[in-house]
C-alpha cells in the first residue's frame, strides 16, 4: 500500500490550463479540502493515479465528475485489510473496481511464469503494490467494508474474464470472474457511457438488477431465475438458441446459449465451440446476448456497447485533465513517462489479430476524434513549460486507422467478419489516409511544436495503399527509427495470427527505404517486432525466421514470447491445439524448453544463446546452419562469451536453499556443512543417530 499525504500542492498545469479541474480525493482529508462529506463513487484501481487520458481511471473519473458525480480514487490500496475501503465512508452509489490498465497476472509474470522485476504502472516501477487477480481481492474487500453497496467491476482483467476462460497461470479453465469476485455487474469494454448511465440510474433510485438491460454489461442470475431463463430459451436455431420471451426483465432479443462451464472445462471441443460463438458476437450492431450456465447459475453477457460518435469522443478527451500523476508521488511512474507527451487520435482496431486483446476490449469499429479536438490538445501540450517540443506519439492502438470505417453502414450492421484486413483488405473498408495526413501536417505546424512522432503500431498493408502517407511519415514523423510488427515470416503462422504475409512487410520495408531516401533521410531504419512460440510456430518456422533476420540484417533487441491472455482466439489454439474457426490442428510449443529454443533463435546473434541455438538446429536437423556459411546462424565452435555465460548460469542455478556448502577439513574446518553444527551422518538433520528404517 502506498501512503499518500494530503494533496495540497497544485499541479503545474493548473497554472497554465484554464480548464483545469481538481484531482479526485485520495484520502478523507482530500475530501474535506473539496468540501465533501460523502462521495458518490469510490474508484478502486491497481494502477498509480495518473490524470492522463491514456489511463482508464482518469477518463472514468472525469466523465463521472462532468456528469455531476463525486468520485474518490482508491489507488493501489493494501488489499490485506478492508480499512482503505472505509476511509471515504460509505459511497452513495457504488464501488467501481478495476485491476488497472493490464490484467494483473500479465502485469506480474513473464511468459515463462517468472515474476517480473518491475511494474510500469507503479511509482518507481516497484512490484508488489497490487495482488494477483486484483479484481477478486478488491471486490471482496469492498463487499467486506460496506455490505449492500453495489460493486461494478471493469477494466481489461474483468472484461476478458467475463465468461469461462482458459487461465494460463493455473493451466485450467476458470469460471466467469463474476462468480469469483461477487461483483453485481461487469462493465466490459470501453465503459464511459456505461458507467455514467449506471451512476445516473442508481442515483434515480433504480436497483442494480434494474441495470441488466444495459449494453456492455455482464451479470449472474440466481439459481431460480436461471432455471426460468433456461425454460424461456426453448427454441433451437442453428448452433444456438433464440429467446422467445424476456431475458431477465430485458427487452425481447436474440440470445445464444454457450456450452456450460462444466462442458468447456471437461471437453476441449466445447471450449472451441464457445470461443467461436463468443467472437462472432462481438459486432455491437448484430451481437446476441450470450448465456453460459455455471452449474445452477447463468452468466449473462449483453451485446457490446454501441460505438460512440466523434462528438462524444471529443467531449471525453476535451475534459480538463492535468496530464500529471497525483502530486503525492515522489517517484516516476514508468508508464506515464512513456506516454506523457502522447496524443490519442482514435480507439478500436479492425485488424482482429488472434493474439491481441485490443479488438476484444475496444472493439473493431474505429472511433475517432475530430481534427479540432486533437489540435486543441496539441496547443495545450505546447503551452506546458515542461514540454520539450516533441509529441512522442500521435495515434492509437493502430496509428493509421484514423477515421477509417466501413463505407456501407447497412453492411457493417450485418457483418460478422472478425478482421476487415485479413485474409485480404475488405473492398468496403474506407482506407483513405487524407484526413490523417492533413491532421499530421497541422499538428506539426502548431507554434511550440518541433516534432510530432508516430510511435504506435502502423498497419503496414494499409500504409502501402497511400504513397503520400508514406512520404509524409518518413519525411516528418519518424525519430530515426520506426517500430513495426510483422510478427513472423511463416505463412501458416501469420495466417493463424490473422496477419498479412511476409511479402507485405518486405514491400513496406522497401517503400520505407525509398521514401526515406527521397526525404533526404537515408539513415532512417525499421525496427521489426516478432513473436516466439505463437500457436502454429514450430522450430522449422522459427529457423526460417532467424535466417530471414540474418539475410536482412535485423537484430531484434527485444523479442516477445506469446502469452495466452484470457479470451483471445490464439489462447484457444494454445489450450486446445485446434483453430476454432477452421477446426484444423495447430502445433503448440507448450513446454518451457520448446519456448526457450524459439526465443533464442530470434536472437541467434547473441553469444550467450550459442548452446541453445545449436540445440535447436540439431533437433530440427539443420546442422547446415552451423558453421561459417552465408546463412549459418552460429559458428562451429562456441565463442568465449557463450562458455562464460553457460558457466555463470550453472553457478547461479546452484545458489539457494537447496545448495549445501561442505567444509574442507584440510583447511582446518570442522567436518560437515558450513554454518551448521555437525550432527553426524546427514548435515542439518535433527538427530545425530540414523533412523531405524525397520521401525514400525
Amino acid at each position: 500500500m502506498i501512503s499518500l499525504p494530503l494533496c495540497t500542492e497544485t499541479p503545474p498545469r493548473a497554472q497554465l490550463a484554464p480548464m483545469f479541474a481538481p484531482l479526485a480525493p485520495m484520502s478523507r482529508a482530500d475530501m474535506h479540502v473539496r468540501g465533501w462529506d460523502e462521495v458518490d463513487v469510490v474508484f478502486v484501481t491497481g494502477d498509480a493515479y495518473v490524470d492522463h487520458p491514456s489511463f482508464a481511471m482518469a477518463i472514468l473519473h472525469r466523465v463521472l465528475e462532468a456528469a455531476g458525480f463525486k468520485v474518490a480514487m482508491l489507488s493501489q490500496p493494501d488489499w490485506r485489510s478492508c480499512a482503505p475501503w472505509r476511509q471515504f465512508g460509505k459511497p452513495r452509489l457504488f464501488f467501481a473496481v478495476s485491476a488497472g490498465n493490464m490484467d494483473s497476472l500479465i502485469n506480474h509474470y513473464t511468459a515463462n511464469k517468472k515474476v517480473r522485476n518491475d511494474d510500469a504502472y507503479s511509482p518507481g516501477g516497484r512490484i508488489g503494490l497490487r495482488p494477483d487477480r486484483a479484481t477478486l481481492a478488491y471486490c471482496h474487500r469492498a463487499r467486506e467494508a460496506f455490505p449492500g453497496v453495489p460493486i461494478i467491476a471493469g477494466g481489461v482483467e474483468a472484461s476478458l474474464r467475463r465468461l469461462a476462460h482458459y487461465d494460463y497461470w493455473s493451466d485450467t479453465v476458470r469460471r466467469s470472474i463474476l462468480l469469483d469476485c461477487k461483483a453485481d455487474l461487469v462493465a466490459y469494454g470501453m465503459g464511459e457511457d456505461t458507467i455514467v448511465e449506471i451512476a445516473k440510474r442508481l442515483a434515480a433510485g433504480e436497483t442494480v438488477k434494474d441495470l441488466r438491460d444495459l449494453r456492455g454489461v455482464a451479470y449472474v442470475m440466481g439459481a431460480k431465475e436461471s432455471e426460468e431463463c433456461r425454460l424461456r430459451l426453448s427454441v433451437r436455431v442453428g448452433e444456438g438458441w433464440t429467446c422467445t420471451n424476456d431475458l431477465a426483465n430485458a427487452k425481447p432479443q436474440a440470445a445464444e446459449i454457450l456450452p456450460s462451464f462444466d462442458e468447456v472445462k471437461s471437453d476441449k471441443s466445447k471450449f472451441i465451440d464457445a470461443t467461436r460463438v463468443i467472437h462472432i458476437n462481438t459486432n455491437p450492431f448484430n451481437a446476441k446476448t450470450l448465456v453460459q450456465y455455471h452449474e445452477r447459475q447463468a452468466v449473462v453477457v449483453n451485446p457490446p456497447a454501441l460505438p460512440i460518435a466523434d462528438a462524444e469522443m471529443d467531449k471525453i478527451y476535451d475534459l480538463p485533465y492535468t496530464r500529471r500523476p497525483h502530486p503525492a508521488y515522489k517517484e516516476p511512474i514508468p508508464a506515464y513517462e512513456m506516454i506523457k507527451d502522447s496524443i490519442t487520435l482514435m480507439r478500436g482496431c479492425f485488424g482482429g489479430c488472434t493474439f491481441c486483446s485490443i479488438t476484444a476490449h475496444q472493439g473493431r469499429i474505429i472511433q475517432s476524434r475530430s481534427e479540432e479536438s486533437v489540435l486543441n490538445e496539441v496547443r495545450k501540450l505546447a503551452a506546458d513549460p515542461e514540454f520539450k517540443g516533441t509529441v512522442s506519439d500521435i495515434g492509437g492502438p493502430t496509428a493509421n486507422m484514423y477515421q477509417m470505417r466501413c463505407t456501407r453502414p447497412e453492411v457493417e450492421a450485418k457483418c460478422k467478419r472478425l478482421s476487415c484486413v485479413h485474409p485480404t483488405i475488405c473492398k468496403l473498408l474506407g482506407t483513405d489516409h487524407a484526413p490523417l495526413i492533413e491532421l499530421m501536417k497541422k499538428a506539426r505546424a502548431e507554434p511550440g511544436i518541433r516534432k510530432v512522432l508516430v510511435a504506435s503500431g502502423i498497419r503496414m498493408d494499409l500504409a502501402q495503399l497511400s504513397p503520400e502517407y508514406m512520404q509524409e511519415l518518413t519525411a516528418h514523423h519518424v525519430g530515426g527509427h520506426l517500430k513495426v510488427a510483422p510478427e513472423h515470416t511463416d505463412t501458416h503462422v501469420l495466417d493463424m495470427m490473422k496477419k498479412p504475409a511476409n511479402v507485405n512487410f518486405e514491400g513496406f520495408a522497401d517503400a520505407f527505404k525509398q521514401a526515406s531516401a527521397k526525404a533526404g533521410k537515408p539513415k532512417q531504419y525499421i525496427v521489426p517486432y516478432y513473436i516466439a512460440s505463437h500457436p502454429g510456430s514450430d522450430l522449422h518456422a522459427m529457423i526460417d525466421l532467424a535466417v530471414f533476420l540474418k539475410r536482412n540484417g535485423y537484430r531484434p533487441d527485444q523479442v516477445q514470447d506469446f502469452i495466452p491472455a484470457p479470451f483471445d482466439i490464439a489462447t484457444c489454439m494454445y489450450y486446445t491445439g485446434v483453430d476454432p474457426f477452421s477446426k484444423q490442428q495447430v502445433y503448440v510449443a507448450r513446454h518451457l524448453r520448446d519456448r526457450k529454443l524459439q526465443r533464442a533463435l530470434m536472437q541467434f546473434f547473441k553469444p550467450e544463446n550459442w548452446f541453445t541455438v545449436r540445440e535447436a538446429l540439431i533437433q530440427a536437423g539443420r546442422q547446415d546452419l552451423i558453421g561459417n556459411g552465408c546463412d549459418c546462424l552460429i559458428p562451429a565452435q562456441p565463442p568465449k562469451e557463450a562458455i562464460e555465460a553457460r558457466r555463470r548460469r550453472a553457478n547461479e542455478s546452484t545458489r539457494g536453499d537447496h545448495y549445501h556448502t561442505v567444509a574442507n577439513p584440510a583447511k582446518g574446518e570442522p567436518v560437515g556443512e558450513r554454518g551448521l553444527p555437525n550432527r553426524g551422518y546427514r548435515p542439518g538433520r535433527k538427530r545425530a543417530r540414523r533412523q531405524n528404517k525397520n521401525r514400525q
